[in-house]
């Protein structure tokens, strides 16, 4: 792989691919490949011997390690990440989710539209697609508490519970990261792609799939090792015996991170999987006090006096309606300017235009990728 990266587009991202690609190589080996060579440049340059040394590395890898190339296909996945604003966010990146990290099987980089916090505390919230009523609320309800203390609520944005736990965040004006079991280029389900660009715009939706990666059913079980990953614990809204959100709770429990459960009628088979988490000692919820009675000591601030969501104040008189409307979307955390454009409405030159003023008003920052976010955050 010598040359690699005078050939890349991205220097830094092509390897990252390059490695991925080699049959047979999974996550963990992955990351034991990263923590032994310390990127994948080091791994495409290695030896045959100094593969060989790496646990799980048998003789057929380290020739498939050597033998990898930049591919057709790997150029049209960089291609269609850097068309649609997407940003990678690898093992070795100082953005990359600290609890994530710590699982056994850690994505070895994530497909990113939005912005992530590098503080935030998670808890994911989650249950099932055919949810009542009641759980419905409970969903929102819960959230929008978890939000308004800072809380980033966390989940798979599929149809009910998911959907509701993400809105309930949304309404509080506070931070929600929806994780998708198909690629950023694959909104599943369609009917939730306003959802989708809303909490590109004001959260952060990510996936480890290929950029065109359809929602296969095989995707999800997958999908949620990493929405308990992200999170301090999962909360378990509504859930029949066979929901997929049970899932979720086991691999928080085994990522020991803690499980709660919202109860139900006894007469709803739909609550009947909570029922079983309660029995097997997930903790109880009946409002956001009992989550954060077991998760604030692993906050970075204090979760009854959250961070509201930040502004920037400015005179009425020194802005256009324009620049006030950029400034109300943007936050500290950067933004890349397509989200931003879908977010505010405006056109994209018109909110080019209008950026640069407020960068040279002081007001705003430019980062590398065409992301901006407000100064002094």
């Amino acid at each position: 792989m010598a040359g690699i990266e005078e050939k890349a587009v991205d220097g830094k991202l092509l390897p990252w691919f390059v490695l991925k690609s080699v049959s047979g190589i999974g996550n963990r080996l992955f990351k034991r490949l990263i923590d032994d060579f310390g990127s994948p440049q080091a791994v495409l340059a290695a030896s045959a011997k100094q593969l060989l040394q790496v646990q799980g590395i048998t003789a057929r890898l380290a020739a498939g390690i050597r033998a990898q190339r930049i591919t057709d296909p790997i150029k049209r996945e960089v291609d269609l990440v850097q068309g649609a604003g997407v940003r990678i966010v690898t093992l070795a990146d100082p953005d990359y989710p600290a609890l994530l990290l710590q699982i056994p099987d850690p994505p070895p980089f994530l497909y990113l539209r939005g912005s992530l916090e590098k503080k935030a505390g998670c808890v994911a919230v989650v249950g099932s697609r055919n949810a009542t009523s009641y759980g419905l609320q409970a969903a929102r309800l819960l959230s929008s508490e978890l939000a308004g203390r800072g809380i980033t609520v966390v989940s798979g944005m599929a149809r009910g519970i998911d959907t509701a736990a993400h809105q309930g965040a949304l309404e509080a004006k506070g931070r929600t990261i929806a994780v998708l079991g198909s690629g950023l280029a694959r909104v599943y389900p369609a009917s939730n792609r306003k959802l989708f660009d809303r909490i590109a715009c004001e959260g952060a939706v990510i996936s480890e799939f290929a950029m065109l990666t359809d929602p296969e059913p095989h995707n999800f079980p997958m999908r949620n090792r990493i929405i308990s990953g992200l999170s301090l614990g999962t909360l378990v809204v509504e859930a029949g015996r066979k929901s997929g959100s049970l899932i979720t709770a086991r691999l928080a429990a085994e990522q020991n991170r803690e499980v709660f459960a919202v109860p139900g009628s006894i007469r709803s088979f739909k609550s009947s999987g909570t029922h079983t988490l309660i029995k097997q000692g997930a903790k109880l919820v009946e409002n956001t006090a009992d989550i954060l009675e077991e998760i604030r000591h692993r906050l970075h601030f204090p979760a009854a006096d959250a961070p509201e969501t930040e502004t920037r104040q400015a005179s009425s008189g020194n802005l256009t309606p324009d620049e006030r409307r950029l400034l109300d979307a943007l936050s500290p955390y950067p933004l890349h300017i397509d989200d931003l454009t879908r977010c505010v409405g405006m056109e994209s030159g018109k909110v080019a235009s209008t950026l640069l003023q407020l960068e040279l008003k002081g007001l705003v920052q430019q980062s590398a990728g065409k992301r901006f976010a407000l100064c002094g955050g």
